[in-house]
């Protein structure tokens, strides 16, 4: 009887001591531990998850992903003389010492943008400051791949500019509807500012239509707060879908850094350009001849006009098609084709809008009288000084 006790005790000793390992390693395997808590964390994690992949309130991390890889780095490099020191140019210096001294007077300068991918074919839409006079372009994406491109046209008098590059595969921005943007308006501009690397900014339409800025010759900008910055030029202006609404082109700043008032070029402006890029290589746009000014309060009680709608012709191009249509100086355009013109910037869109070698139809108040002109509209020539943005308006990403 004692040895069947020790037995018993033993077996139940190593039953307890086996038990307690298990328990201790492995509590799932035993048949009656209840699972709750662990399920209860299972799900508790799997909720969490679920709440992470939901749109978050106030969060437009949708439209940056959705954008973000559409817009691109654009790396600019060109030849540059360097100007040699006035001593050498002297004739005693060198009669003396000869030309011992010459050495190369030009350098490589850098320069950096940004741009957006408009198409499959590779075709990027960026700013035409940002590739000017380089010789040397290369474009890397959000996923780290690089490629040369090639300039495809440029507009000076809008500052835009079409490049392409031979990659499959690219991820394509989706034009949206500026036209029906709104003050208040929610945007995200994204670019690589100071060159630290793709960045999002947040902020709101602050203006639209913003004219007479001097920046361009063709203005029709979206003024927005979201901060850009120098090496943001080019990229993108997109709404809170994601979608391009502008293509980000200049600041204004006394100190080269954001200070919350930048513009850019409204996406239909951009695609129609563009457009007209990818088919011929150039722009071509209405022209009449004539430099014309706003009517300010006093020059519309000199002329007695009720009010300063209208582009007061200060000058008539000799021989141009203005001239020829019998337009004087002190004329009032107040009407191109049925439009009605506001003010001179608001004339010369219409103008620039019109077929070169059509007749067109204005109106002009001369003497206090309407008179109906035909005219034969020109083409515009293309500009031979750059446009680019002077004293407060700045775009430091233009080759240094």
């Amino acid at each position: 009887m004692h040895k069947l006790w020790l037995i018993f005790a033993q077996t139940t000793t190593m039953v307890l001591a086996a038990l307690f390992v298990v328990s201790t390693l492995r509590p799932e395997l035993l048949p009656w531990r209840t699972q709750g808590g662990v399920i209860a964390t299972i799900k508790e994690a799997a909720t969490d998850g679920a709440a992470r992949a939901e749109p978050r309130p106030g969060s437009f991390s949708e439209a940056a992903q959705k954008a973000m890889p559409s817009v691109v780095n654009v790396f600019t490099s060109k030849e540059v003389k360097i100007s040699s020191h006035p001593l050498l140019r002297d004739p005693m210096f060198r009669h003396f010492f000869g030309d011992r001294f010459e050495s190369p007077e030009s350098r490589r300068a850098s320069s950096l943008g940004s741009g957006v991918i408009v198409s499959a074919e590779g075709y990027i839409l960026t700013n035409h400051h940002v590739i000017e006079a380089a010789d040397e372009i290369e474009i890397a994406l959000a996923d780290g791949r690089k490629a040369k491109a090639r300039v495809i046209g440029s507009d000076p008098e809008t500052d835009l500019a079409v490049v392409r590059v031979d990659m499959e595969q690219l991820p394509i921005m989706t034009f949206g509807h500026s036209d029906n943007a709104r003050v208040g308006d929610m945007v995200l501009a994204i670019g690589n500012p100071f060159g630290v690397g793709q960045t999002v900014t947040m902020g709101i339409i602050s203006a639209l239509g913003r004219t007479h800025l001097g920046i361009n010759t063709f203005e029709n900008f979206i003024q927005t707060d979201a901060a850009i910055n120098p090496g943001n030029s080019g990229g993108a202006l997109v709404d809170s879908s994601g979608n391009l609404i502008g293509i980000n082109t200049a600041i204004v700043s006394r100190t080269g850094g954001s200070l919350g008032i930048g513009f850019a070029i409204t996406a239909s402006v951009a695609k129609q350009v563009m457009e007209q890029i990818i088919q011929t290589g150039d722009v071509t746009r209405g022209w009449i001849g004539v430099e014309v000014q706003d009517l300010t309060p006093e020059l519309a009680e000199s002329f007695k006009r009720p009010n300063t709608n209208g582009a007061l012709i200060a000058g008539v191009l000799k021989g141009g098609p203005a001239d020829r249509a019998g337009v004087k100086p002190g004329d009032i355009i107040v009407e191109v084709e049925g439009s009605p013109v506001i003010d001179s910037s608001g004339m010369l869109n219409l103008i620039a809008a019109l077929a070169p070698g059509e007749a067109a139809n204005i109106k002009v108040v001369r003497n206090q009288t309407e008179k109906p002109i035909k005219i034969n509209v020109g083409k515009r020539p293309r500009p031979t000084m750059p446009t680019m943005p002077q004293d407060q308006y700045e775009d430091p990403d233009a080759l240094e």
